[in-house]
């Protein structure tokens, strides 16, 4: 599956850096808080798939957190706490929560649960519309206005995981995990198909997938 973006909350650090660690090794980008104190900022610029929520917490408790999230992102979100009760659980999943988890978990469970939950919401994104672009994951084809376009596998399964982290800088490592499966192929193979599939969009229009010099590339228009 794609790689997400993980925001783990968590103020009990042995806690936080058994989940980071555990995530990212399944591949994921994690960042780890110890508290909601940046959490709007994150939102809006670390951009998360999923956010990983203890209730019990400084400040602003996960209830509290989860309402903010909520209303800025479309983020899914695990919650994770010590309290055990039907009612807080029922709290959590009334107030929008997508699973529950009580402590002490199974850090292999919290992963497949993050990853169950990510490839729900790639379902849910199956048909993603940039500008006049749209990409059709369940049926392998994508537009560009009224122009079908005419792609290799490998173009469309790129074009797909730009898709679907648009407006976002990938790495070329991450592109060559999520396209390819492997992490060691010489990075030249991203950058041909990645020309490749620019030529293929720019003969019916803008330019829609740019470089980031020294970080990756973006699909986004620009204004």
């Amino acid at each position: 599956m794609q790689p997400g973006r993980i925001l783990v909350i968590e103020d009990a650090e042995a806690i936080r850096a058994a989940v980071v660690a555990g995530l990212s090794a399944a591949g994921h980008k994690v960042l780890g808080r110890a508290d909601g104190m940046r959490l709007e900022p994150d939102l809006t610029q670390f951009r998360p798939d999923v956010v990983v929520l203890d209730v019990m917490l400084p400040g602003r408790d996960g209830f509290a957190l989860l309402k903010a999230v909520r209303a800025r992102s479309a983020a899914g979100v695990v919650m994770v706490t010590a309290r055990d009760g039907i009612e807080d659980r029922v709290r959590g999943l009334r107030a929008g929560s997508d699973d529950y988890v009580v402590k002490p978990f199974d850090l292999a469970e919290l992963v497949a649960r993050v990853e169950a939950l990510l490839r729900r919401m790639g379902r849910a994104q199956a048909r993603v519309t940039i500008g006049d672009l749209i990409v059709d994951v369940e049926t392998g084809s994508a537009r560009r206005g009224s122009t079908d376009l005419t792609l290799t596998a490998t173009e469309f399964k790129l074009l797909a995981y730009l898709a679907a982290h648009r407006d976002r800088v990938v790495t070329k490592t991450q592109i060559l995990t999520a396209v390819w499966g492997y992490e060691d192929y010489d990075p030249n193979l991203v950058e041909v198909h990645v020309s490749a599939l620019r030529r293929k969009l720019e003969e019916h229009g803008d330019r829609l997938v740019h470089t980031v010099r020294g970080l990756g590339y973006t699909l986004r228009v620009d204004a």
